[in-house]
């Protein structure tokens, strides 16, 4: 009986002496690690280089990202940004070469990461910070979130200034952004009609200035936003020419009485104030002096409401008090009541002498498109490339 040299190689070792370099070569030819070109990838930074760092992603081989795409912002130490042994999100912007590498980048995205934040915060409607960085015959430009953005002269709260403006910091919302066309535009003059108008409410008297008369009626400047005194608002009595009455420049205290978040329109009124039709023409003065005291009294009547305190800022209210210029909410009525019932109600309580003087809602009397800023044409805005 033969028996079984115990030199012989076994199976296992027979298998693994056949298992050469280049079979091992060939296996990872044949694996598919399904690196692709726009997919985000995490991966540990190896070492660094003075052109680039490599990183650890998995693959056959250390994937490689180059300095100009470490971040969003030009930098010349690469291990501030990238530390060694960090783990880190990457986007492949190259797909592997013959070597099995693939090429890395984070600024592009941080860029992308950027853009979904400020296309969440338009649909927001969220006011940002900007940093002014530089200006020209359009408007100026801006850098919001490491990007570049433009606002329009026609969108700046001081327009004729946009030289002195560059270098410092001012609260802008979003007209538009689009991150295929890299085109971000945003707004001044909007962010700050948007803060002066979360600060009003119905039922408030607000000092003034007229900024425009028309047949329909007037224009009024709330410190940066414009309230219009439709023409049966200003008085219980039937008015038939409104520029006879009022005059650009002229100082007016008016009642709140309905804000129209949508149209970004605020409908005063003057009638509200009056003892009796007819008295906003025949003493005007007299009751823009005492528009404090009347607001309480028609509060009182309107809603029960107890007397509201004047705000310290506010002078005390005297027959023969002068209209102050001071753009400033001095009396507010209880935030629960809301606008369509002082709207309501002040129909309700005030006498028209003639037919056509009975009041109707200022909603329904305003016409559509008619509002300072439309009637001002828009500066063509400059393409900017982000």
């Amino acid at each position: 009986m033969t028996s079984q040299s115990t030199n012989s190689p076994t199976n296992s070792q027979r298998t693994t002496a056949s298992f050469s370099t280049e079979d091992f070569a060939k296996a990872l030819i044949k694996h598919d690690y399904d690196f692709k070109r726009g997919q985000t990838v995490r991966g540990i930074i190896h070492t660094h280089e003075r052109d680039g760092a490599y990183v650890d992603v998995g693959g056959k081989s250390l994937a490689f990202v180059p300095l100009d795409e470490a971040a969003l912002v030009p930098i010349r130490d690469i291990s501030s940004i990238l530390p060694l042994d960090a783990e880190i999100d990457f986007l492949i912007i190259r797909e592997q070469n013959e070597e099995g590498q693939v090429t890395l980048s984070r600024r592009q995205l941080e860029l992308r990461l950027a853009w979904e934040r400020l296309l969440e915060i338009q649909a927001n409607n969220v006011t940002v910070q900007v940093r002014v960085t530089g200006f020209n015959k359009g408007g100026v430009t801006v850098d919001v979130e490491s990007l570049r953005g433009f606002i329009p002269r026609s969108h700046l709260t001081h327009r004729d200034e946009m030289e002195s403006l560059v270098g410092s910091t001012i609260t802008a919302t979003f007209l538009e952004v689009n991150p295929k066309e890299s085109k971000l535009i945003l707004s001044q003059r909007q962010a700050s009609h948007s803060a002066a108008l979360s600060q009003l409410q119905a039922g408030q008297l607000v000092f003034g200035k007229v900024t425009g008369v028309r047949p329909f009626g007037v224009f009024v400047d709330l410190e940066g936003v414009t309230g219009l005194l439709h023409i049966k608002q200003v008085s219980q009595k039937f008015i038939e020419n409104l520029p006879g009455i009022f005059e650009t420049g002229q100082e007016l205290k008016a009642v709140i009485i309905e804000i129209d978040d949508v149209k970004k329109r605020i409908s005063l009124s003057t009638r509200i104030l009056e003892s009796y039709p007819g008295e906003m023409l025949e003493k005007r003065e007299e009751v823009m002096a005492t528009a404090e005291a009347r607001l309480i009294k028609a509060q009182q009547k309107l809603f029960g409401t107890a007397p509201v305190e004047p705000r310290e800022t506010a002078p005390a209210p005297t027959p023969e008090a002068e209209v102050t210029p001071e753009l400033e909410v001095v009396s507010e009525v209880a935030p629960e009541v809301a606008p369509e019932a002082v709207a309501e109600k002040l129909e309700e309580t005030t006498i028209p002498v003639a037919p056509e003087a009975v009041s109707e809602p200022v909603s329904e009397s305003i016409p559509e498109a008619v509002s300072p800023e439309a009637t001002a044409p828009e500066v063509e805005t400059t393409p900017v490339e982000v």
